[in-house]
């Protein structure tokens, strides 16, 4: 079983909280693979570290020391898969693991000095935004899923979710990956799959896979 950490369930509330700051345990289990009650139980942690907001039934939210933590968390996080798949070479599907390991022993300056060797990018391999060392979050580029593109649009790639390896080698290996052009050729109604293109060729898609892809539709 893989093990999962606090950081791990603070990236998750940091990235996925709604408009409000919050989160609901349900989306935290789903994310992350876990049950219900593996949830409560680290949020109640969490909540006694001083780390997030809990109430029986509520959302779930980060009080200011839980932001300001998992913001250089995602921070470290994020950093480290440019700069392994960047400079070390190592696929997008395999760099998340990797940073997970490497986040938690790597000071702030290692972390500043690796965002220095490879550019100060503003997003990491997935196309997550990467927050500055003064914590300010890049603006996010309007992006809706592939799977609300209108037949004959097409796209530009600007995020994928990176929840799991093998749907990131399954994409990859079809073609998408970020600033690719995917034009919608056809959406069928009986289970919502598509027929996409990309560079000249045809690729039927499930419904599951294009809610996972974010483009911004070209004008």
């Amino acid at each position: 079983m893989k093990n999962i950490s606090k950081e791990d369930y603070l990236r998750i509330i940091f990235k996925h909280k709604n408009s409000d700051g919050e989160i609901k345990p349900n989306l935290i289990a789903e994310k992350l693979s876990v049950s219900n009650a593996a949830v409560t139980d680290m949020i109640k942690k969490l909540s006694h570290e001083g780390y997030t907001n809990y109430q029986k039934y509520k959302g779930i939210s980060l009080t200011n020391s839980g932001e300001t933590y998992a913001r250089n968390m995602v921070r470290r996080h994020r950093i480290w898969e440019i700069f392994l798949n960047q400079v070390v070479g190592i696929p997008w599907d395999k760099v998340h693991d990797e940073a997970n390991r490497l986040e938690h022993s790597s000071s702030d300056e290692l972390i500043n000095r690796l965002d220095e060797l490879v550019g100060f990018p503003r997003y990491d391999p997935h196309g997550d935004p990467i927050p500055s060392k003064e914590g300010k979050m890049p603006k996010q580029k309007k992006y809706i899923a592939l799977s609300k593109l209108k037949e004959g649009d097409s796209s530009v790639v600007v995020r994928v979710n990176d929840f799991d390896e093998k749907f990131l080698s399954y994409i990859a290996g079809i073609g998408i990956k970020l600033n690719e052009t995917i034009k919608l050729l056809e959406k069928r109604d009986f289970d919502k799959s598509m027929l996409i293109t990309i560079k000249g060729k045809q690729w039927n898609i499930s419904e599951k896979l294009a809610e996972n892809v974010f483009v911004e539709v070209k004008k």
